[in-house]
C-alpha cells in the first residue's frame, strides 16, 4: 500500500522470536492487540499474560510478544488494525476497540511477515529500506546470550546476506547506543543510521539533546528523527516556525527525518486534546486541512529530508505539487 502511494522507502519494525528470528512488527509485546494470537488457544497459552477478561473494577488485560512464540507460530497468525476493547469478557470481544474514525473493513487475516521477507519485497520495488531495531521488551541477554549488539548485528547481517547495497538502507533505533554500535562496526550502514530520538519527551531531555547535538555529530551520528512536535513552534502571528532542536540539528550538520504525520486522527479533535505529534502546534490547528501546512513547515522551513507517514499519498501529492518529486 504504501508503495502504491509513492512512498520512496518502505519501513519494518524489526523484534525477534524465541528462536530468535527477526520479524517485522510494531512493537515486541503488540501481539495481543496487532494480531488474532488470542483466538488461537495454543498460541494465547505461550503469551507472557493471558488474556483477563473486564470485570465491573478493572478493563481486560493481555499481553503477547514475539518473544513468546516462534518464528513459524508467528507466521501463523493474522495481522489486524492495533486495537482493542477494554470491556471485552472474551478474546473475541477484545479484537477490535478503535475511534470511530477508523474501520476493520480490511481486517481480513493480514499476512504477517519475518525480515527477510520484508527485505525481498521491498527490493522487488526498488525501494530503499528503513528497518527500525525495536527497543526489547524482555531482559537482555535475551535467554541469557543473545545480546542486544547480536540483534543489532544480525538486522545488518541479513541486508549483506541479501547483497543489498548499504546506501538503501536506514537503520534507525531509539537506543543511542545502537547508532553508535552500527556506526563503529558496520560503518557503511552506520553513516545512515537514523536516531528516533526520545529525549525531546521531557522538557529536561528536549534541553539536554539541543545541546549535545554537536557531540553526536562527532561521534559519527549524522541522522537525527525526533518526533514532529519536537522539530515545529508557533510564532506570535500564528505562523508555523521551526523549534530550537531543528534550528540546533542544522547548525550541526544533521539531516534530519521525523514522524508520525497521519497518526493522530481528526486534527482539530486530536489538537484540543493536546494529542503528542502536534502538542507544539496544537494552537494553531484548526482542521483536517492543516496537515498540509505541517508538511509545508516540515518541508520548506525546517528541511527534513523525509517524514514517516502512515498515510504517505498525503506527502506524495504535496511533493508532487511543490515539485520536490
Amino acid at each position: 500500500m504504501g508503495a502504491r502511494m509513492g512512498a520512496g522507502v518502505l519501513e519494518c519494525d524489526v523484534a525477534f522470536t524465541s528462536d530468535r528470528q527477526l520479524v517485522c512488527r510494531h512493537s515486541q509485546c503488540d501481539l495481543h492487540t496487532t494480531t488474532d494470537i488470542l483466538l488461537k488457544p495454543e498460541l494465547a497459552a505461550k503469551c507472557t499474560t493471558p488474556f483477563t477478561p473486564a470485570t465491573a473494577d478493572s478493563s481486560a488485560t493481555a499481553k503477547c510478544c514475539t518473544s513468546d512464540i516462534t518464528h513459524e507460530e508467528f507466521l501463523s497468525l493474522c495481522a489486524k488494525m492495533d486495537s482493542s476493547n477494554p470491556n471485552a469478557t472474551t478474546p473475541e470481544e477484545y479484537q477490535y476497540g478503535g475511534p470511530s474514525w477508523r474501520t476493520t473493513l480490511y481486517d481480513n487475516c493480514a499476512t504477517t511477515i519475518d525480515h527477510k521477507t520484508f527485505i525481498n519485497i521491498t527490493n522487488s520495488l526498488g525501494l530503499q529500506f528503513t528497518p527500525e531495531l525495536k527497543t526489547p521488551e524482555v531482559e537482555m541477554p535475551f535467554q541469557g546470550e543473545y545480546t542486544q549488539e547480536m540483534y543489532a548485528q544480525q538486522l545488518i547481517d541479513e541486508y549483506k546476506e541479501a547483497g543489498i547495497n548499504p546506501k538503501r538502507v536506514w537503520p534507525q533505533s531509539f537506543l543511542e547506543d545502537d547508532i553508535l554500535y552500527w556506526i563503529k562496526a558496520e560503518p557503511t550502514f552506520g553513516k545512515q543510521a537514523v536516531y528516533l530520538d526520545p529525549r525531546v519527551d521531557t522538557p529536561e531531555g528536549y534541553e539536554v539533546a539541543v545541546a549535545a547535538m554537536e557531540d553526536l555529530y562527532e561521534q559519527g551520528v549524522r541522522v537525527m528523527a525526533p518526533p514532529i512536535f519536537a522539530l515545529l513552534n508557533t510564532s506570535a502571528d500564528g505562523e508555523i516556525v521551526p523549534s530550537s532542536y531543528a534550528t540546533a540539528a542544522k547548525e550541526a550538520g544533521m539531516d534530519i527525518i521525523t514522524w508520525s504525520l497521519e497518526r493522530s486522527g481528526p486534527l482539530k479533535q486530536a489538537a484540543a486534546a493536546g494529542e503528542y505529534y502536534i502538542a507544539t502546534i496544537a494552537d494553531v490547528i484548526n482542521g483536517d486541512g492543516d496537515m498540509y501546512r505541517i508538511v509545508d513547515a516540515l518541508a520548506r522551513k525546517v528541511g527534513v529530508k523525509a517524514i514517516f507517514s502512515d498515510w504517505p499519498a498525503t506527502v506524495t501529492y504535496y511533493a508532487n505539487c511543490v515539485g520536490l518529486a
